[in-house]
């Protein structure tokens, strides 16, 4: 394909890289008020307060690893996090450099309070979906990050074909 062709071709609200982040926004963005207005956290720190919940002690390169944000985001909302104790500090036997995280019992209470709230948004955001359209739909996007992440692996090259 020409580069005039792909110009004459590439409309921007039918790109679907930009349909996904205009709509990973809008739900992100939703989530977020909701979050710093009633509970003073921002989306990062809910993430890390969501995977320790789930998995308990966690060191900040295992949360990386589970939320695919980067370590300075992690960072960041790790020690608002503790500032605010809500997250424990503890130290890591088998790396001296790194620490262990687990959430403090005023933690563990937000967590149960934001839970049903977290779910409740869900409920409302796919409510005009039918159930296996809900399913598909978690089958594509599972989809889609594989291949971002195997065309990040070759260097963010797009296909040749």
């Amino acid at each position: 394909m020409s580069a005039d062709d792909a110009e004459a071709r590439l409309r921007l609200d039918s790109y679907l890289p930009y349909r996904l982040s205009v709509a990973s926004n809008a739900v992100s963005g939703l989530i977020a008020r909701a979050y710093q207005d009633r509970f003073g956290l921002t989306i990062p720190q809910w993430r890390v307060i969501c995977v320790l919940a789930r998995d308990g002690r966690l060191t900040q390169g295992q949360i990386v690893g589970r939320t695919f944000m980067d370590k300075v985001t992690v960072s960041r909302a790790v020690q608002g996090l503790a500032a605010r104790r809500l997250v424990d500090r503890s130290e890591h036997h088998a790396d001296g450099r790194s620490h262990m995280l687990a959430l403090a019992p005023e933690g563990r209470r937000l967590f149960s309070e934001i839970a049903p709230l977290a779910l409740a948004y869900e409920t409302a955001l796919i409510s005009g979906l039918a159930p296996e359209e809900v399913t598909l739909l978690r089958r594509l996007l599972t989809r889609l990050q594989s291949a971002a992440a195997a065309l990040v692996g070759e260097g963010e090259r797009p296909p040749i074909g």
